[in-house]
């Protein structure tokens, strides 16, 4: 499945049962599971609580902002 994230052209894996993944198993494949993220799917928040049910379709365009804590 190609979709971009944070404006780049990616390929990322089919969900394991056949459709498109969860934002939760794109956040997995790119490494981001340590700390917060806030996710937007075609310019549309998408809840924490939903990561792991919100499928991903071909073309969607994904914005990824990882939090990091620090001063």
């Amino acid at each position: 499945m190609d979709v971009v994230v944070n404006g780049e052209a990616r390929s990322v894996p089919e969900g394991p049962a056949g459709g498109g993944a969860t934002i939760r198993e794109l956040l997995d494949h790119l490494g981001l599971t340590e700390g917060p993220v806030a996710v937007e799917v075609n310019r549309e928040i998408v809840p924490r609580a939903e990561h792991v049910s919100r499928r991903l379709a071909n073309g969607d365009v994904i914005e990824v902002v990882h939090l990091v804590g620090g001063g």
